[in-house]
């Protein structure tokens, strides 16, 4: 019996290496389009992520990087675009280093990567120099593929320097949204990405977004510097979603009249977590299964909530907007907006997350005019005086200790009501203005944070095993360690639970914890507790508050494109007769689509349409009756208040129902069968 084909995979992956550095020597790279070819791409599909056949544009952006060419990927939410770079990585030799602005969802991909035997790492603001240094260094010597990090670690010197020893196949831009000025989510670290191009120049580049206008894709293509490159564009488009907007004074009664009529898994955004609170309450006591959702839920609580909802133990999750993101739930049918979104790109994502099995499902907006208000009031809200960003600022500072020209990379657990109560902040304010200093690049603030315990062994095994003669009270404790973590405590840091230990060792939780510590203040590991509380990292050296260089001008810039966009979501909102989906892909720049036929709009139209017909019958008949035989062109002037198409089109329907026909003088006029 011949051996399945991916029995080869890992044989071809060097042979397409060894072929590419010969076809360099050769100096006829530009002629080895068809080495890629010799890659099954469908068995690295089918063995990691259990899929027979691509979707629209995913092979021909693989094929495009294996050639070693730039590619932009602008595919919908739940286009999968995550295949598009993971595929080649797992086909060529080398390591992807991924660049991803939040640290929920860079956590969350390399933990379903790992489900999948596919070995990655993450970068992120709470962990030790020692433990960026290890994960590094098997990023050289290891077999890590998939390297994940934030934009601002990209200039620390640190990864400059590793990155030059290792063999990267690939850099991923992931959100490249991010990078453009006129994009909805604008991060100034992502201009920071050039720079580091420039350090890998033979490495091709895959920039990837699921929203992005024309403007905020040309800005991708310039400011990553990419060459020549390839754009993959499916339409936004989603031909099993359907659109609504409502204008309700009473948008509970409504909401509970969609969720009766939608059945099945639903996600419900609001702008509060106060209302996340209440919203799910009111439900509950209707009998509608829901929970609320936010990040400042204990981590277990967060944990617990989503996980019952994925397992539809739960039908209902009132959320603010980060829930959703990196979550593949497929079966999701309804979306609704209880609160109208900051923007259309929000809103598209978000709306999105509803029918990725490519069932029918539906995105619904409620609104009332208190909310259109709200929308460009709530801009104002998001742009504090500068005066409020300085004084935020060096309250940080002062809260940390830290001084002037130090404290660069350092990360704290931060919580917002106690920081306030100290410094004598608006705790609202203060939300905004540390929103902008991270805009601005100065800070990093995670909010739905949790970093499991780590453990790593700082000694090898002859030193451990002395270790274990001096200390025989510690034997059995870390022989525990050891049979449930293996042999991968000695090269990196691998998360551990006190819990499972403590059910292992059949000790309280607290001893597991004594143990540890003991441990560590020993040098034999490294133990890094549990975090489950925001975190917040200095991403530059601190300055003086009075100096720090707030760019005031861009600032002032991007307040007024936010009210620009919150316009357009009003634009949207209020819009009665335009199809929704043209609406949405009109404002992404495409314009060559037909109406969806299924949304409000397009439902009150055929509606409407149903109506004039029968309106436009009952008048001619009317007309006939009293006037007897008429010709077509007498009939027509008869009826210019009809517009033309919908007298045409009612004509032929008479005609073809045998209410009229024409005469022997080729008038019209009613048959024996309308005049009985």
């Amino acid at each position: 019996m011949a051996p399945d084909p991916e029995f080869y995979l890992p044989l071809l992956q060097k042979t397409v290496f060894i072929a590419r550095v010969i076809a360099l020597l050769c100096g006829v790279f530009e002629h080895t389009e068809n080495i890629t070819l010799m890659i099954d791409l469908q068995s690295v599909l089918r063995r990691y992520w259990g899929y027979e056949t691509f979707r629209p544009f995913q092979e021909e952006a693989i094929k495009t990087v294996l050639n070693g060419n730039d590619v932009l990927v602008l595919l919908p939410t739940g286009g999968g675009k995550s295949i598009c770079f993971q595929v080649p990585v797992m086909a060529s030799e080398g390591v992807c280093i991924v660049v991803t602005p939040l640290i929920a969802l860079m956590k969350d991909q390399v933990e379903q990567l790992k489900k999948r035997s596919i070995p990655a790492a993450a970068i992120h603001s709470g962990m030790s120099r020692n433990e960026i240094d290890i994960t590094l260094d098997n990023c050289i010597h290891g077999n890590t593929k998939f390297l994940y990090v934030s934009p601002e670690r990209l200039r620390t010197d640190i990864l400059l320097a590793r990155a030059k020893q290792m063999q990267i196949c690939l850099l991923a831009i992931d959100e490249a949204h991010c990078i453009s000025a006129w994009g909805y989510d604008f991060r100034p670290s992502y201009l920071l990405i050039s720079d580091f191009r420039k350090q890998i120049p033979k490495v091709p580049v895959m920039a990837l977004t699921a929203t992005a206008t024309e403007e905020v894709r040309a800005d991708i293509l310039d400011r990553l510097e990419m060459r020549n490159a390839r754009v993959y564009k499916q339409s936004f488009a989603r031909a099993n979603l359907s659109y609504s907007a409502f204008a309700e004074e009473n948008k509970e009664r409504k909401l509970l009249q969609v969720l009766k009529n939608v059945p099945g898994s639903a996600i419900i955004y609001v702008r509060t977590r106060k209302r996340t609170k209440d919203l799910a309450d009111s439900l509950v006591r209707q009998g509608i299964s829901a929970q609320s959702y936010h990040a400042g839920l204990p981590f277990k609580e967060r944990s617990d909530r989503q996980s019952a909802w994925i397992k539809n133990q739960t039908r209902v999750v009132v959320a603010t907007n980060a829930f959703g993101m990196g979550i593949d739930k497929p079966d999701v049918r309804a979306v609704i907006h209880f609160d109208l979104p900051d923007s259309l790109e929000a809103y598209y994502q978000e709306a999105g997350r509803a029918g990725r099995d490519e069932k029918k499902a539906f995105a619904v907006a409620l609104f009332n005019n208190i909310d259109l208000d709200e929308l460009t009031e709530s801009v104002e809200r998001k742009y504090p005086p500068i005066e409020v960003l300085r004084r935020v600022y060096q309250s940080l500072a002062n809260y940390y200790r830290i001084a002037v020209g130090s404290g660069e990379f350092s990360g704290f657990s931060f919580d917002i009501q106690e920081f306030t109560g100290i410094f004598g902040l608006a705790v609202n304010e203060t939300h905004y203005a540390l929103k902008l200093l991270e805009e601005e690049g100065f800070i990093q603030l995670s909010e739905n944070f949790n970093d499991p315990s780590k453990v790593h062994f700082l000694v090898d095994n002859r030193q451990l095993y002395d270790f274990q003669i001096r200390y025989q009270e510690m034997d059995s404790f870390i022989k525990v360690i050891l049979r449930m973590y293996g042999g991968e405590l000695f090269t990196e840091y691998v998360r551990i639970s006190e819990v499972e230990i403590a059910q292992t060792y059949f000790a309280p939780e607290r001893e597991i914890i004594q143990k540890l510590n003991f441990l560590a203040e020993r040098d034999i590991i490294e133990y890094e507790p549990r975090k489950d509380k925001p975190q917040l990292t200095f991403l530059t050296p601190r300055y003086d508050a009075t100096l720090l260089p707030l760019n005031v001008f861009e600032i002032g810039k991007k307040k007024d494109r936010d009210l620009k966009k919150a316009k357009a979501v009003v634009h949207y909102a209020t819009h009665t007769h335009i199809c929704r989906t043209l609406l949405l892909l009109e404002y992404f720049n495409e314009f060559d689509a037909h109406a969806c036929g299924v949304c409000d709009n397009c439902l009150k139209n055929k509606r409407n349409e149903i109506q004039n017909d029968a309106n436009a019958a009952g008048q001619i008949i009317q007309f006939l009756g009293k006037n007897g035989g008429i010709t077509p062109k007498e009939m027509a002037r008869a009826f210019e208040n009809i517009h033309e198409a919908v007298f045409l089109k009612t004509l032929q329907d008479l005609i073809e129902d045998e209410l009229i026909h024409y005469d022997v003088n080729g008038k019209l006029s009613l048959t024996n069968k309308t005049q009985h």
